[in-house]
C-alpha cells in the first residue's frame, strides 16, 4: 500500500481495506475479544495510548505482542515490578572509554511499548512515563531525546489483586486515550483458544502496515470534518459528568465526585473520527461519540461515597448520561 492518493474519500477507503486485513490476521492468534481489538486500533490510529484492564490468562500481553507484528512496529515489554526505576525505562547517562557521558536508551525507545502490570511499580517511576506519553520525548539529565514515530504506550492492569500495587493516579489515567476492559471469552471461544494453544496451531502473521503509513493515516484522521453538532454532543457530555457545574444532571450531582477534564472531549471528537471512518462513513455522527463514549470516560470520573453505598457503578451513570 502506497500514501499516494487522489483525494482523502480514497485515502479513508484505503484505511478501512487495511483496517480489515489488520483484523483477520490479527483474528488468527486472538479468538473472540473482537471489541477489545477494534478500541486498541482505534486509538493507535487516533494517536493515543490504551489501558487494558482484565483478570489474568485473557491474552492482554499476547494481543499486544499480535498487533505490533502484524504493524512491522518496534516492540518492547516492561514489565513493571516494586523495584523498577525510572532510568531502566527512560534509559542512563554512562562513562564511556573516552570518559565522556554517553546517553544509553532504555526499553522506552521503541513503537509499541507494553507497560505490562503498570499499577506494580510505585509512583516515582509511573511518572517516568507520563512526559514520554504526551510529549512523545523523553528528558534524561538535562537533555530532550525525541522517541521514535508512531509511539504507543498499551498497558496492562488486573483489577482483582491489589495486594502490593499503586493506583494509578487520575493525572496519569487521563494520558490513557482508552480504558478497555476485557472480559471472560464465551464457551465456544474458549473451546477454540484451548484447542489452538494446547497443539501445533502457530499461524504466519504478515505485516499490514509500516511505520510511515500508520504516522500518515493518523494525519488522515485529523482531516476529517465534524459536523458542529457532533462536536457540541462531545463537548457537552463531558460537561455533564462535573458536579456541581451548570451542565451537570442529578445523577452527576448525586454519584460523582470529580469529572472529566477537556483531554477527554479531545478524544472523543477524534475517536468518533476514526470510529465513523472504520465503520464506513466519511465524518462522525453522534452515535459514532455513543459507542467510544464508555471506553473514554470511565477512567475519568471519580464516583462518590454514596455511589459506592448504593452499588452504582461507572458504567450505570455513563449509560445514563449517555441515554
Amino acid at each position: 500500500m502506497n500514501n499516494t492518493f487522489s483525494s482523502d474519500v480514497e485515502a479513508v477507503d484505503a484505511l478501512r481495506e487495511a483496517y480489515k486485513e489488520l483484523r483477520s490476521e490479527i483474528g488468527k492468534v486472538i479468538i473472540g475479544q473482537d471489541q477489545v481489538v477494534k478500541d486498541s486500533l482505534i486509538s493507535i490510529f487516533s494517536n493515543g495510548h490504551c489501558l487494558l484492564v482484565g483478570v489474568p490468562g485473557l491474552a492482554k500481553t499476547l494481543l499486544v505482542n499480535t498487533i505490533a507484528r502484524v504493524l512491522g512496529l518496534s516492540y518492547n515489554r516492561i514489565q513493571f515490578t516494586p523495584d523498577l526505576m525510572p532510568s531502566d525505562i527512560i534509559g542512563t547517562e554512562i562513562l564511556d572509554e573516552s570518559r565522556h557521558f554517553k546517553f544509553v536508551k532504555g526499553p522506552l525507545f521503541s513503537n509499541i511499548i507494553l507497560a505490562d502490570e503498570i499499577n506494580r511499580t510505585p509512583p516515582k517511576t509511573q511518572a517516568a512515563l507520563l512526559e514520554a506519553m504526551q510529549e512523545r520525548a523523553v528528558t534524561a539529565a538535562g537533555h530532550r531525546y525525541e522517541l521514535p514515530g508512531p509511539f504507543f504506550v498499551l498497558a496492562t492492569q488486573n483489577p482483582i489483586e491489589q495486594e502490593g500495587t499503586y493506583p494509578l493516579p487520575e493525572a496519569q489515567l487521563d494520558r490513557f486515550m482508552f480504558n478497555v476492559t476485557l472480559d471472560y471469552p464465551s464457551f465456544e471461544e474458549e473451546m477454540m483458544v484451548v484447542k489452538n494453544t494446547t497443539g501445533n496451531y502457530n499461524p504466519e502473521l504478515k505485516k499490514v502496515l509500516t511505520g510511515e503509513q500508520i504516522l500518515f493515516f493518523q494525519q488522515l484522521i485529523r482531516r476529517i470534518p465534524v459536523p458542529d453538532n457532533v462536536l457540541e454532543y462531545a463537548v457537552r457530555l463531558t460537561s455533564k459528568t462535573r458536579p456541581n457545574t451548570p451542565a451537570a444532571p442529578q445523577i452527576t450531582n448525586d454519584y460523582l465526585s470529580w469529572g472529566a477534564g477537556p483531554r477527554a472531549s479531545q478524544f472523543l471528537v477524534v475517536g468518533a473520527k476514526c470510529h465513523a471512518v472504520l465503520n464506513g462513513k466519511y465524518s462522525p455522527d453522534i452515535e459514532d461519540v455513543k459507542a467510544i463514549a464508555p471506553a473514554i470516560l470511565r477512567h475519568r470520573v471519580v464516583k462518590n461515597f454514596k455511589a459506592e453505598a448504593e452499588g452504582i457503578s461507572v458504567e450505570d451513570i455513563i449509560a445514563k448520561l449517555l441515554n
